[in-house]
């Protein structure tokens, strides 16, 4: 396995600080969009016999509970993987393959894990700059 080099890195680095501050800047915005009541859903609703206000459940605190759901899942299975490799690694015993296959397991758990949230975090960024 071929460690990174330093222009790997670099852009690694600058993924990752991108993927912050997207991040950031979702969670400084002060702006508050109500998609129910915007769209017209609270009147359907109404009209249907449905429950609305802040007893119901909107689409956006649904959406985000499957997105928290998800990422908790993704997040347990990094932690499984990276304790994988790391038994491998530690019950090699000097074997080179073995070594190889658990520090591969390893990279690419951590890769795994930096595009996700790379990936969470330019949704959060387009989903509300586009509100």
């Amino acid at each position: 396995m071929k460690f990174p080099t330093l222009k790997n890195l670099k852009s690694g680095a600058l993924i990752l600080s991108l993927a912050l501050l997207f991040l950031y800047g979702y969670l400084a915005s002060a702006q508050s969009y109500d998609f129910n009541k915007n769209s017209g859903l609270d009147n359907s609703a109404t009209v249907a016999g449905f429950v609305t206000g802040g007893e119901a459940a909107t689409v956006d605190s649904i959406t985000g509970l499957v997105i928290s759901i998800v990422l908790g899942l993704v997040g347990v299975i990094f932690l499984g993987f990276i304790v994988y490799g790391g038994f491998v690694w530690m019950t090699a015993d000097g074997n080179e393959e073995k070594i190889k296959a658990a520090n591969k397991t390893i990279m690419n758990s951590i890769f795994g894990i930096i595009i996700t949230l790379a990936a969470y975090a330019i949704s959060i960024f387009l989903i509300y700059y586009f509100q």
